[in-house]
């Protein structure tokens, strides 16, 4: 079993950064992809970086490639995403959640496990 905090989220101004942290519990933590998704109000939640077990291969949604790098350091059981370049519409929670299913191209959010609780990320126009 994982058990995911995330933690980093606040209030910022459009144009700034934030660097997302998620630590997980649990000794097999490098056994699992991790992903970031995000839900804004009345959306539904979708889904924003991935990172295999290894760390050497990720993707990203089409609205944050270029601006978020998502990573991991396995001895230190965290992941991160690093958030560039933020605009109002990336204000969201942000979830950070643990699979075992690795799918090139992207594993569904139904394959995701664990979930964190969220932080919240705010970017003000």
């Amino acid at each position: 079993q994982v058990q995911l905090v995330e933690s980093g989220g606040g209030l910022v101004q459009a144009g700034d950064s934030l660097r997302l942290s998620c630590a997980a519990s649990g000794r097999t933590f490098s056994r699992y992809a991790m992903g970031w998704f995000r839900q804004a109000p009345g959306k539904e939640r979708e889904f924003v970086a991935a990172i295999n077990w290894s760390g050497g291969s990720t993707y990203y949604a089409d609205s944050v490639k270029g601006r978020f790098t998502i990573s991991r350091d396995n001895a230190k059981r965290m992941v991160y995403v690093q958030m560039n370049s933020l605009k109002p519409e990336d204000t969201a929670v942000y979830y950070c959640a643990a699979t075992l299913v690795w799918i090139v191209g992207g594993t569904p959010e139904s394959h995701y496990d664990y979930w964190g609780q969220g932080t919240q990320v705010t970017v003000s126009s």
